[in-house]
């Protein structure tokens, strides 16, 4: 497809870094060269320079011609603008990105009378993964599938973990659990395990399950499953009123440091349940007088990485608290695995597997869609859920066992008329399924491409 992004910051290179991969034929629009020939000099796109609200700037990127139009500027009133005006002047798709808490109640108005596609929210979207991860401090990182039903848990198996020196096998015939191990990442390998897996101390293993069966794992091999009730929040960005909010409608107290003291009033007014402290998030002595070694909770918030990093392994430190660190910064992804953080959150990251989703499915066939889509492992693993529509005698009520499905593929869970199947080599896919597959070393943009040619 052909792909316009307006806006060459942070967000708009991430996007440019993952389409490519996709093969998509893509342009950058933005008013400053320095960030258009940053983008240009070391990755795959073409740029123009300008407004993206400008409708001869977008004519010169090829609106005409254009499949997609993706804008990420700063301004949320000119990412609505550019999507209007590039639907009037070449009638393609338009993604807006809208980070104002102020319109979070309208978004979907404004997307149904602006004729947007899809507008994203990044920081509510990394919000709402913290919330996850605070509900179900067991876990390192939650991905959800149809709509909530299934869930796909990372976490590190640890010493004193009953899977530690376990086999595989022995979680449905010993432990009796209804679970899919899906990948296990070891050192630098990632690996689709089969019955006779042992699990060792250090493995990262996801797990396909419903939240009850998830909790019922968990449970039997000694992982903490309790929900956290007092959580601190270090840093007063938007993703921490997002998040406070969340946790506040879930009963758990709330605390957030920030150094700014124009923030602190506007938090205050907007969180008046919560607690909010006028100070510097990286003064320790602040931090353990309002009590970091008691907290359940922990969420490293500010807009430096560094400063996140050092106060998650602070936290880690001095408490038993469930700590997540935001990152924005993706280039040192193996530096901070060896830190072994709890939860690490790409805001970024997040951003470009909602738009890559819904690129994937411009590109299906009528009778498929790309329903999720979350990249593992610094993208090495891909889950997708894709929903099918219509019989499609290459795919559809054949068993599983029948099928030549690629090698390193796993058809991991079935989702009929909401209820959820975890699939052996008898069971066949549907018309009206929601199928979760994960795939190492591959990219699928249909169910169909599961199959070997």
């Amino acid at each position: 497809m052909k792909i316009i992004i307006v806006g060459c910051g942070k967000v708009g290179y991430s996007l440019v870094e993952q389409l490519s991969l996709e093969n998509h034929d893509i342009t950058v629009v933005d008013i400053k060269e320095d960030n258009v020939r940053f983008i240009t000099d070391s990755l795959d796109a073409m740029g123009v320079i300008g407004n993206g609200t400008s409708y001869q700037t977008l004519t010169e990127a090829g609106i005409r011609q254009a499949d997609l139009l993706i804008a990420v500027t700063n301004s949320d009133e000119q990412n609505l603008l550019c999507c209007v005006i590039a639907k009037k002047a070449g009638n393609c798709k338009t993604i807006a990105r809208v980070r104002n808490p102020i319109y979070n109640t309208e978004l979907e108005f404004l997307r149904k009378e602006l004729g947007i596609a899809m507008i994203i929210n990044p920081e509510l979207a990394s919000a709402s993964s913290i919330a996850r991860i605070f509900q179900f401090p067991g876990a390192s990182k939650i991905d959800t599938f149809a709509k909530g039903r299934i869930e796909m848990l990372h976490f590190r198996v640890t010493a004193d973990c009953k899977l530690n020196n376990y086999k595989l096998l022995h979680i449905r015939t010993t432990l009796k659990c209804e679970v899919l191990a899906c990948t296990v990442s070891r050192g630098e390998e990632i690996i689709i395990p089969r019955g006779d897996f042992v699990f060792c101390e250090g493995d990262i293993v996801s797990i396909v399950a419903t939240p009850a069966n998830a909790h019922t794992f968990f449970k039997k091999i000694g992982i903490n499953i309790g929900h956290i009730h007092t959580a601190m929040i270090v840093g007063g960005s938007t993703i921490a009123y997002y998040l406070a909010r969340r946790l506040l409608s879930a009963g758990v107290s709330t605390k957030i440091v920030e150094s700014n003291p124009a923030r602190c009033e506007q938090l205050s007014e907007l969180l008046p349940e919560a607690t909010i402290i006028y100070g510097d998030g990286t003064d320790q002595n602040l931090l353990l007088q309002e009590g970091i070694d008691n907290v359940q909770g922990f969420a490293a918030l500010t807009d430096l990485d560094e400063e996140n990093i050092l106060l998650s392994l602070y936290a880690k430190k001095v408490s038993k608290a469930k700590v997540v660190t935001k990152v924005n910064r993706t280039s040192f992804n193996t530096v901070l695995e060896d830190l072994k953080l709890d939860s690490i959150i790409y805001p970024r990251t997040l951003t470009a597997e909602s738009i890559i989703k819904y690129a994937r499915s411009m590109n299906n066939s009528l009778h498929i869609n790309v329903e999720n889509l979350y990249k593992l492992e610094d993208g090495r693993v891909e889950a997708l859920e894709f929903l099918i529509k219509e019989e499609d005698p290459k795919i559809t009520n054949i068993p599983l066992m029948d099928l030549p499905i690629k090698k390193n593929i796993l058809v991991c869970c079935i989702n009929r008329q909401n209820s959820i199947i975890i699939p052996g080599g008898q069971d066949v896919l549907q018309p009206g399924d929601s199928v979760v597959v994960v795939m190492t070393g591959e990219r699928l943009q249909d169910i169909s491409d599961i199959l070997m040619n």
